[in-house]
This record gives C-alpha cells, sequence and structure tokens, in this order.
C-alpha cells in the first residue's frame, strides 16, 4: 500500500504541483485525532490519503462506500461506513476514537455546490466533544477548480489546478460542563462551524497589493470574463479592464508622484472603477471625494490628505450641478478631467496598455514598483454623521481582508449579477459592492444615484440581478415604488450603514420575498464587522462578527446588558489623517491598546454570538441620572409611524440635565400617540420626547444616513425660537 501511496503521491504532484503546508500542527496533534476537512471535489479523499503522513480511517456514509467508484480508494485507507439516519453510527465512531485512532471526516457532508463553504452537520461537532479528540483542520484549495468539482458553469475549469493543502494547528472542542442534551450538540456543531469558516479566512491569500488581486482574478476566471458595467451599456471584461487601467493610469502617473494621494471626484460608473484601478497600477493612492458634502466639504479633505490633484470628469459636473463648488475646490488643488486624460490616450499608447496586460505581472511589477500588502491602498472619508470627516486610510491587506472575511460567511458565485447604486465615496459601495465582487469574478453594474427609487427597481429586472446592497433609507424606498416582479431574480439583499427598521425588513419580505441581511461596520474597518447570512441569521440583531476578528466589551455606566465595543482585525485601519496634522498618519489605538479600535457603539453580544446595537456611545442621553438610547427612542417613533424618517437628538434641560427632541417627517405627530405606544410595550415615559417638530424631510447626508449634526442644530434653533416666543 506504501508503494501505491508513493507513486499516486508523485504523479499527483505532477499534475497538480501539489503543495502542504502545516504539516508539523499533525504531528504536534497526539494519537487521538480528527481530521475535517471542506469538500470541494472527488479528489480530496485521495489527497488527504496520499500527503498525510501516517494511518487515517475515513468516515464515509454508507452509500458512498458501497459505490463502485469508491471501491478503488478502500486500498488506501480504512474506511468507517455511517449512515447519516442512524445515530449509532455517531456514537459508534466516537467509541472508535476512543480508543487513540485517527480519522477523517468532511462535517459539510457533501461535495460544495457553492465554492464556499455549505452546512456544517452538528454530529461531527458532538464526535470531536464526545471523543475528547483533538481537531485539526485542513484546507483543500485548488480541486474545486477541476472537472472533478461539482461546480461546472459556476467557475471556470481547468484539468490541473496547482492544489493547496493546509493544515492548521490543533484545537479542542468542549462546551461548558453544564450544556447538555441538544443545546451541547448545537453547541458542539457551532463551535466546529466556526473552526472552519476561521480555516478558510486563515489560508485566504488577503496579503497582497489589490492590483494583483485583480490579476489573480482574471487567471482564475478567464480574460474575457464580463466583469463590469453601468447605464452606458459598454461592459468591461478582466482583460478590457486591465489593458484600460494601464492606459489610463499611465497618463494620470505622468501629473502625479509614486505614493501620492489622488483626489477622484466621480460618480459610481465603469469610469470611476477604471480610474481607481489605474492609479493602483501605478502606486498612486485613490483618495475617494463626497461631492454630496459641498465645496467646504471637499476642500477640508483635500487639506487633510495633501490632495493636490483631483480627477473628476465635466459630464458628471454638469449632471451633479457642482459647478460653483468645483470652481471653489479648483483654487486649492488642480482639477484634471477624464475627458481629456482619454484624449490623451493615442493609439501607441492604447497597443503599449495592451502589451501590458498580456504581460500584466511583470508590468505591474514595473509600474506599480513592489508594494507591501501594509502600504495604503485608498483614503476614504468619514461622514461627519457625529462630527468632524476624517480621513480613513485603509491597507491593501485590510480591504483584501475583509473581502474575504465576507466570502467564508457567504456563498457568492462568479454567476451573481450585483447592483450597485451606493457611491463609491462610500466605503459599503466601495468594498462590498465594487471591490468584493470584482475579485470573486460577480459581474457588477453600477447606478450613479441610489435616490432614483423608481428607476434603480427596474434596473434591478433588467440585469437580473442577484445581489443588492443598500441602507434602510434607500431600500425603503425602493419597497414602495417597486413592482412585486422587479426583484424576481434577487437572492441576497444586505443592509448597512444605519439601522434595519422592522418595517422595511417586512415590506420586503411580503411585496418581494426577499430577507434583508442586516450588517454592521464603519469606514475604519474596511467596512464590514458582522453580517447576518442565510446559514446564521437573527432578526434584530447585525449578525456575528466575521472570521478573525476579535472583540472587547467595555462597561459603561448606566448600561446593564453590553458595552462599548472595541475591535481589532486585519481589517481594521491604518489610522486617521487628521485636518490638525494633515498627511500625518494617526496610528489606530483606542483605550485598549495599540490596533484596537474604539467603535463608540453600545452593544449586547448574545451567547450565541450575535450582536445587537443598543446605540452610539455618543447617542445616549442622561434624563434625570437615567441612560436613555437615542437609538431605542426612534425604533418606537418608527413603530408608531412606519413608513416615515425620525431622527431623536438630546439638548440640554436645566431641570433633568438633558430633554428628547423628535424631528419627524410624520405631519401630524403628537406626545400622546407615542405615550399610549410606550404604555403598551411597557416602555417607561422618561423615553418620549419631551418636544416634536414636524418637517419635510429629516436632514440625510448623501450616504442616506441621518445628518445628526444638523439635526441637532434644527431642533435647537427651533426649541430656541420656541423658548423666545413663550
Amino acid at each position: 500500500m506504501e508503494i501505491l501511496k508513493r507513486i499516486l503521491r508523485r504523479m499527483l504532484s505532477a499534475l497538480y504541483q501539489v503543495e502542504i503546508r502545516g504539516l508539523e500542527n499533525l504531528q504536534h496533534a497526539g494519537p487521538r485525532v480528527l481530521i475535517v476537512a471542506n469538500h470541494t471535489s472527488f479528489l480530496d479523499a485521495l489527497l488527504l490519503a496520499v500527503f498525510l503522513p501516517g494511518k487515517f480511517t475515513f468516515a464515509v456514509n454508507t452509500l458512498v462506500a458501497r459505490s463502485r467508484l469508491f471501491r478503488p480508494f478502500i486500498t488506501l485507507a480504512k474506511i468507517f461506513p455511517m449512515d447519516p439516519t442512524n445515530p449509532l453510527s455517531t456514537k459508534s465512531l466516537i467509541r472508535y476514537l476512543q480508543r487513540d485512532e485517527r480519522a477523517v471526516i468532511f462535517p459539510e457532508g457533501r461535495i460544495t455546490v457553492t465554492g464556499s463553504l455549505m452546512k456544517i452537520y452538528d454530529g461531527t461537532g458532538l464526535v470531536a466533544d464526545k471523543s475528547e479528540a483533538m481537531v485539526v483542520p485542513v484546507r483543500i484549495d485548488g480541486a474545486q477548480y477541476t472537472p472533478f468539482s461539482r461546480l461546472r458553469g459556476r467557475v471556470r475549469l481547468r484539468w490541473f489546478p496547482r492544489i493547496t493543502l493546509t493544515v492548521l494547528e490543533p484545537r479542542r472542542i468542549s462546551p461548558p460542563a453544564e450544556v447538555r442534551g441538544r443545546a451541547r450538540r448545537k453547541a458542539a456543531g457551532r463551535a466546529l462551524a466556526e473552526i472552519m469558516t476561521e480555516m478558510m479566512f486563515a489560508t485566504s491569500n488577503y496579503r497582497r497589493p489589490l492590483f494583483q488581486a485583480l490579476l489573480d482574478a482574471r487567471r482564475v476566471h478567464g480574460g474575457k470574463h464580463l466583469i463590469i458595467d453601468d447605464i452606458q451599456r459598454r461592459p468591461f471584461s478582466y482583460d478590457r479592464l486591465i489593458t484600460a487601467a494601464f492606459a489610463l493610469g499611465r497618463v494620470i502617473a505622468r501629473r502625479t508622484g509614486r505614493g501620492e494621494n489622488v483626489g477622484l471626484l466621480l460618480p459610481s460608473m465603469t469610469g470611476t472603477v477604471v480610474t481607481f484601478l489605474g492609479l493602483q497600477a501605478h502606486g498612486r493612492v485613490p483618495a475617494m471625494l463626497n461631492y454630496t458634502v459641498g465645496a467646504n466639504g471637499m476642500i477640508s479633505a483635500c487639506e487633510t490628505a495633501r490632495i493636490n490633484t483631483v480627477i473628476t470628469s465635466r459630464r458628471f459636473i454638469d449632471a451633479a450641478k457642482l459647478g460653483a463648488a468645483t470652481q471653489l475646490l479648483a483654487e486649492k488643488a488642480t482639477l484634471v478631467y477624464l475627458e481629456d486624460l482619454v484624449r490623451e490616450i493615442t493609439l501607441p499608447a492604447k497597443l503599449f496598455a495592451w502589451l501590458q496586460s498580456r504581460f500584466a505581472a511583470k508590468s505591474y511589477r514595473l509600474a506599480g514598483g513592489n508594494l507591501d500588502p501594509d502600504s495604503p491602498a485608498v483614503v476614504l472619508f468619514t461622514s461627519g454623521s457625529e462630527g468632524t470627516p476624517k480621513g480613513v486610510v485603509l491597507s491593501h491587506a485590510n480591504l483584501l481582508a475583509n473581502r474575504e472575511q465576507l466570502a467564508t460567511r457567504v456563498a457568492f458565485s462568479a454567476q451573481d449579477i450585483i447592483l450597485n447604486a451606493l457611491p463609491l465615496f462610500h466605503s459599503f459601495g466601495l468594498t462590498a459592492g465594487t471591490l468584493l465582487p470584482l475579485f470573486c469574478g460577480m459581474k457588477t453594474f453600477f447606478y450613479p444615484s441610489p435616490l432614483h427609487y423608481r428607476i434603480v427597481p427596474e434596473v434591478a429586472y433588467d440585469i437580473n440581478a442577484t445581489v443588492l446592497f443598500g441602507t434602510n433609507t434607500f431600500l425603503a424606498g425602493y419597497g414602495r415604488f417597486a413592482h412585486p416582479y422587479d426583484f424576481y431574480s434577487v437572492r441576497y439583499v444586505f443592509a448597512g450603514a444605519e439601522k434595519l427598521q422592522e418595517e422595511t425588513r417586512r415590506l420586503w419580505a411580503e411585496k418581494f420575498g426577499v430577507r434583508i441581511f442586516e450588517g454592521y461596520g464603519a469606514t475604519e474597518t474596511a467596512p464590514v464587522l458582522s453580517a447576518n447570512t442565510p446559514m446564521d441569521n437573527a432578526a434584530g440583531s447585525v449578525g456575528r462578527l466575521l472570521p478573525g476578528i476579535e472583540y472587547r466589551l467595555q462597561p459603561v455606566p448606566g448600561v446593564a446588558d453590553g458595552g462599548r465595543l472595541f475591535v481589532r482585525g486585519p481589517n481594521v485601519m491604518l489610522g486617521y489623517l487628521l485636518h490638525a496634522r494633515p498627511g500625518q498618519l494617526t496610528p489606530v489605538a483606542s483605550d485598549m491598546g495599540a490596533g484596537w479600535y474604539d467603535t463608540g457603539d453600545i452593544v449586547s453580544v448574545d451567547g450565541d454570538g450575535f450582536i445587537r446595537i443598543q446605540g452610539r456611545a455618543k447617542r445616549f442621553a442622561k434624563i434625570g441620572g437615567e441612560m436613555v438610547s437615542l437609538t431605542a427612542v426612534e425604533e418606537l417613533v418608527a413603530q408608531a409611524w412606519p413608513g416615515h424618517t425620525h431622527a431623536v437628538v438630546a439638548l440640554p434641560d436645566t431641570n433633568k440635565g438633558e430633554q428628547l427632541v423628535l424631528i419627524t417627517e410624520q405631519k401630524d405627530a403628537e406626545r400622546g400617540a407615542l405615550l399610549a405606544r410606550a404604555r403598551a410595550s411597557g416602555i417607561a415615559e422618561i423615553n418620549i420626547p419631551k418636544k416634536i417638530l414636524g418637517v419635510h424631510q429629516v436632514p440625510l447626508l448623501g450616504t442616506g444616513k441621518i445628518d445628526y449634526p444638523a439635526v441637532t442644530v434644527l431642533a435647537a434653533e427651533t426649541y430656541i425660537d420656541q423658548e423666545n416666543v413663550a
């Protein structure tokens, strides 16, 4: 048998250039071992049997073990047939392992048909728990691209892709002793699922420059694969996109220096993506300017990040009516127009760019330099929803880590079509709506404005969109105006940036039959920290933290359940650029130490790891000595008057310290109605706003979030006026 293994090992190594990493982890695991591996293809068992040293028993479904195709494998390894419908099979495997044996099992129970992890069965976790075996995770990567996988039609298959086997450190699954019965089985299963998810992220290749990730995506999905499109209907394949990035980036490079922050004042269109990647290809750092903040906000951003050159478009300036703002901006920075840059790309330049794209890896090294994955990749600016905007510097590794973290939890596919109407100066629109699909082979259709509530649903229907990203404000607008069949093809809708209202969730479920998965994050975390998914979903929560992210809760006086959330992980920013110290990076740090980011949010985390946000630390009021969550008050108001936008702020009060003021679009809003709703829900009167102000429209930022500084000013001015009249 050893001779046969040696022959097969040499043959497979020659065909697939098999690489094995971390074998020392298996040697340190001890005598009682349960190897758990992801299941990518029919080659998986053979690969493990041939390349892992020592003797192992493979736990295999009884029907599979009886098949004629599987019989030759029996000569290579010992088989432990398991009937998934028979509980005695699990008990037998536990007893077998307790004799200090080594076994291999695929906890998904089937070969993946999505390319991602599928359901992890609780039974495998229970086996590891009851047998007290050391669990050794093994990641199989590359076999999913062979014809022996079940991904035909979903990814580009090839006969001999490179295959990597990565053995991770052994660990033990041991739920608390007081957890028993079904609860223990569930806890063990969840622990195993966490191990598998962490394995997928830990073995992912996120430490590389963004442009290199683009080249790797082309290699996986093919140069002819269409990847981006917009309302002009001139789609880009990977080949065309890379060629265009080299050509446009070379023209921009003549006006800028390597490592320089270059402002982008452009809409969500394919031209913006080409410009972004052109800067990446030549070692420049895109700084995404928020054009909704006005001239002063953009000038402040340019000063903060020391931006001397801003790339924009005359057509965009006219359409967005930014003429006056850009005139003021031109006094502080040089405006360069895309229309002029494109005219500079001559026929010889196009041919040269085409040659560069054919030898892209070498061309990138020459043009972009050997970029460190931890070097700045983009500068974004905080929304300013609660203060002065700051420059957020994200590295290549930050952005790619967040992409990999999301991909471990959600089964995206190269067949998916993303509709991205979010602005690219918004971290959600850039990372989740653009970079994630770009590097996963998913086609993205860009629409320049999320505010066109009647048009965006029509676009979704026209392009057969399968994935949609949005905020509660935007999704509520689409829900009101869309035809019930407009989102017929959509399978995932992700909401972030603001609290998802129950009314919006219910509207989409009843009208379109679509679940909205709420997530949570910050620009500083590239941006996603947690998300509900089809496999892990809890209504009212923002999901569970993504793999690779650590968290701590700092106690907050007056808050019994939960605390102030601090996080650390590979997706946490390099640091801030502050207006007081232009161009100087202030590394991320907090009360918890270097590398820990203070989210400023008060959250609770339940036993299953689901996060529930109680509100911003700045959005708690102290009334009569008691802490009141303004976010919770807004939720109460939304229940009383659904379908409208509401904002609650706190103003100083001479008697009780602070008082609540409600700004609402509900025309006939009265405090009595809120009091009745509160009493029916068992909520104390202290949570009811003292003043109510009806407005035509609550002030919003360009990202769709409520502009709380503007709301506070509006509330204060109205309150003072009313006091003067009185």
